[in-house]
Order: C-alpha cells, then sequence, then structure tokens
C-alpha cells in the first residue's frame, strides 16, 4: 500500500513538473518571439549582455545558422537510463554484517577491560 501511495505521490509531481514545464515553454515562445519580430526587443537584450553602447544600431543577418550548438536536439525525446539499485536484501545483510562486527569489537573490549581490572 506504502508503495502505491509513493506512486500516486510521483505521479502527482511528474504532472506538477510537466504543468511548469509548459508555463516555462510558453515564457521562452514569447521571449523568442519577441527576439525574432521585435527590433527594440533585440536591442534591450543585446545591450543588457553588453554586446552593444547607446549609439550602436543592430542589423539582423539571417540565413546564418545555428551559432551554439547544443548537446540536446530540440523535439527529440531522451529516455533516461534505468537507475541501478541495491537490493533491499542486501542492505539488511550488510547492516546485520555491521551490527555483529560492532557488537563483537565492543565484547572484545570489555573483555579486555575486565582482564585488566582482575589483574589489579
Amino acid at each position: 500500500m506504502f508503495s502505491y501511495n509513493y506512486l500516486q505521490e510521483e505521479k502527482a509531481q511528474q504532472w506538477a513538473n510537466i504543468k511548469e514545464l509548459g508555463i516555462i515553454n510558453e515564457e521562452l515562445e514569447k521571449n523568442r518571439n519577441n527576439l525574432i519580430y521585435d527590433h527594440d526587443t533585440l536591442m534591450v537584450h543585446a545591450r543588457q549582455m553588453g554586446y552593444g553602447h547607446e549609439n550602436e544600431r543592430f542589423v539582423r543577418i539571417v540565413g546564418l545558422g545555428n551559432i551554439k550548438t547544443t548537446p540536446a536536439v530540440t523535439g527529440n525525446v531522451y529516455i533516461a537510463q534505468k537507475p541501478e539499485y541495491i537490493s533491499d536484501k542486501s542492505i539488511k545483510i550488510a547492516a546485520i554484517i555491521a551490527g555483529l562486527l560492532v557488537f563483537a569489537f565492543l565484547l572484545m573490549l570489555e573483555i579486555i577491560d575486565a582482564k585488566t581490572r582482575g589483574h589489579e
């Protein structure tokens, strides 16, 4: 039952992420359209990035292609690799072994302490 609830929470989180990505996509689309079609927006944006001064004019050159190469191609679907999990059984075995080692160490300290008290 816990796993089902967890999956439901994950599903809700995924839908929230999709909705947020949709909002981000709309904002980016607006910014892109403004930069493509509005000359004043292009000038303001370029000046904010430090590419121009007050008396300079910007000329758009079309047909040069994409200057920046991005590792991800827009529109492609990328599938994440499945994560590799350690099984619960392995974790429990490791925890039991660690607990036994700590217990053995403390027992050895107690035995050594009892022997040293006995010789005094």
